[in-house]
């Protein structure tokens, strides 16, 4: 079965609200949103990750996760562990989401996190994010 992030071309849940470049037109799911295409739910989800680097000064795993899964909702110490690992830098080493290298490595693991997997390969993870303006 497929997960809710992959069928809805969102794989890092994106909830409702923003007016997101590539939002399908008819949106189905009641939280989520649905993009047309995994790259636009690709490029909306390192978009989010650039804020939270320039605007909230979230620099590491550990602060970028906090934020994109409070522990309200989610098992935040084991998303930051799952993520730093696949990463390959401890919870609080410094990344630059700005970088693709590091961005399609952040992508890569918070998809693996959210869906189970990670369908996508390299090549649409890093056409995602240039679209977000990750070089």
């Amino acid at each position: 079965m497929t997960s809710r992030g992959i069928r809805n071309n969102n794989p890092g849940n994106i909830r409702l609200g923003d007016p997101w470049q590539g939002l399908a037109e008819d949106q189905t799911d009641p939280s989520f949103c649905v993009f047309t295409s995994p790259e636009y739910g690709i490029r909306a989800a390192a978009k989010v990750i650039l804020t939270y680097q320039d605007r909230y000064g979230c620099w590491s795993v550990k602060s970028i996760i906090d934020r994109w899964a409070p522990p309200n909702e989610n098992d935040t110490g084991a998303y930051i562990a799952a993520v730093a690992k696949d990463v390959g830098v401890g919870p609080d080493e410094l990344v630059d989401a700005h970088s693709l290298p590091v961005m399609t490595k952040l992508l890569r693991a918070i998809f693996v996190h959210e869906n189970g997997s990670c369908p996508y390969d390299n090549v649409m993870l890093e056409k995602g994010a240039t679209m977000a303006g990750v070089r």
